[in-house]
């Protein structure tokens, strides 16, 4: 009774004021009538609040969202389901969820009234042009009675994450080899025509599946011997970003470092699904990507990305150093000097495939152009390393132009092989 008490609005708050009002002038003039009139206008209200107050508690609410990532530019459904618990029907109901700014404008909803046991569904969209992850709800409704006296607002807390991914293009096939490397006893062998004499087994350790025993060399040796698990084979990669604040320009969706992140994000799915064990490093170290969903650890790694203050890709050139075994290195970058390109160049060895897209920055508008010929420079330290060069100029899209990752040490001066 005294949430309904407080939740009185304005209009409330005067029926009972001059409820009250009228209530002492009728037992001072000694007018029954008047006395009448002011119970009636004085119990409206408090017969209002004690009927919001019961219902109070007796919603119950769920979110769905539909999907639960969204690409940038993307839009997802927010279904909200509203369950009326009591035996008895609701008032007005009056919805509002709670969404970020960058989501757009607060979506409100008014119900007549919900049945009992009765079961509303309310749907809405929501889209961003900026990566990250975005918090939706808790839900509020305001319980209102039919004649506005009372309005309670009673808050949910529940609430779900929406990530907005960045932008992921469809890339045409491109041949990366890469070392293949695996964890398991050893390498594949092969058994020989005339039986399994050639396969080497071990002794057997607690928890082995019985059914690898090798019963023969079990013979042999007087103890239990087992077949050595067959080396699992994967192909790995590590894919670089340069997220230096410096290194690029332009601000905003369409800034250089946004293009940058959306390559990343689709050179990296694009590997994922060719089967590619990727690691992804920036200019800050290196990334935890998890085993499973590989695309999406990656997707939900890159939609929080920001820029970094950093002035050298010292710490991601020694990640991946230090992470070693990479049969193929990409790296996205922005703007970089020629020492910095020889470092990064010396990555690669034989045996490895190393692919630089290179956003040609001076391209974006209001972008303040390098030393001269520092690009020029830069593609040429690379590509005498044997890198593969991918030129990304403003306005354009990373799938145009990365069938230049085909080109072995050759790199292109406007948009094709040089």
């Amino acid at each position: 009774m005294r949430a309904g008490l407080r939740a009185l609005t304005s209009r409330g708050r005067s029926f009972l004021a001059s409820g009250v009002a009228a209530l002492l002038m009728a037992v001072l003039l000694g007018e029954n009538d008047l006395f009448r009139i002011g119970v009636l206008v004085t119990s409206l209200p408090l017969l209002a609040a004690m009927v919001v107050a019961r219902t109070r508690y007796r919603l119950s609410c769920a979110r769905r969202l539909d999907p639960p990532r969204a690409e940038v530019g993307g839009e997802a459904t927010v279904t909200l389901r509203l369950e009326n618990v009591t035996r008895l029907p609701t008032g007005l109901l009056l919805i509002e969820d709670t969404v970020p700014y960058a989501l757009g404008v607060r979506p409100r909803f008014v119900l007549d009234k919900v049945e009992s046991r009765g079961v509303r569904e309310i749907d809405y969209r929501v889209r961003s042009d900026l990566r990250g992850r975005y918090t939706i709800g808790p839900l509020s409704v305001r319980i209102a009675d039919p004649f506005g006296l009372v309005e309670l607002t009673r808050s949910f807390t529940i609430s779900d994450t929406l990530v907005v991914v960045p932008q992921v293009v469809a890339l045409p096939h491109v041949r990366l080899s890469g070392e293949w490397t695996g964890g398991g006893d050893s390498r594949t062998r092969s058994v020989a025509a005339a039986g399994d004499d050639d396969v080497a087994p071990r002794e057997y350790r607690q928890g082995d599946d019985l059914r690898r025993v090798h019963w023969r060399s079990t013979a042999r040796h007087g103890e239990l011997m087992v077949r050595r698990e067959e080396q699992q084979w994967q192909s790995r990669g590590a894919l670089l970003l340069d997220t230096r604040r410096y290194a690029h320009r332009g601000e905003g969706p369409r800034s250089s470092f946004e293009v940058a992140v959306s390559a990343a994000a689709s050179i990296g799915v694009h590997l994922a699904h060719e089967g590619l064990g990727l690691r992804l490093v920036t200019d800050q170290g290196a990334e935890h990507l998890t085993d499973s969903g590989l695309s999406w650890s990656l997707l939900d790694t890159l939609a929080m990305v920001r820029h970094s203050a950093a002035r050298s890709l010292e710490l991601g050139v020694t990640a991946l150093r230090q992470g070693g075994g990479d049969g193929l290195i990409v790296a996205v970058l922005g703007s970089l000097d020629p020492e910095e390109a020889r470092e990064l160049a010396r990555l690669r060895h034989s045996g490895v495939t190393a692919v630089a897209v290179l956003l040609d920055v001076d391209t974006w508008d209001g972008g303040e152009p390098d030393a001269a010929g520092n690009y020029q420079a830069v593609q040429g330290v690379l590509a005498g390393n044997g890198w593969r060069i991918v030129r990304l100029p403003a306005g354009a899209s990373i799938a145009s132009v990365w069938q230049d990752a085909a080109n072995r040490g050759r790199y292109a001066l406007s948009g094709g092989a040089a």
